[in-house]
């Protein structure tokens, strides 16, 4: 029986997130909300997190966002060591690809029907 709380970390405005969240809802989960903007993981939870999703840390930077690109961090991001690119993403929740969703032993990133359905 899978646990039925999940962590998420959202813009609640962003209607991707919006759309995540009420998935979630339907499909029975308590949910803990945190605003991505306000309150970013910790470098060591992103750590963690990445590890468990088994993506690229690349595929966790929203690079859409407008501080990506402010920060020129495509260009940056392929001299960075995995820890200093850890460490960007804590320092700025909107370069998160958004939302992060947890259990604890598995995370998703981002939002897709398909990966919820298999996942959560």
């Amino acid at each position: 029986m899978k646990d039925r709380k999940l962590t998420v970390y959202h813009y609640p405005p962003c209607s991707t997130c919006r759309m995540a969240v009420k998935r979630l809802h339907a499909s029975g989960y308590e949910l803990i909300l945190h605003n991505l903007w306000e309150e970013a993981p910790s470098a060591k939870e992103l750590k963690k997190w990445i590890g468990l999703s088994g993506l690229p840390i690349s595929k966790w930077f929203n690079v859409s966002g407008e501080v990506y690109r402010k920060l020129g961090l495509k260009d940056k991001l392929p001299g960075m060591s995995d820890d200093e690119k850890i460490a960007v993403l804590a320092s700025n929740g909107r370069l998160i690809k958004r939302p992060v969703v947890t259990d604890g032993e598995r995370v998703t990133v981002g939002f897709k029907e398909d990966e919820y359905s298999r996942v959560w």
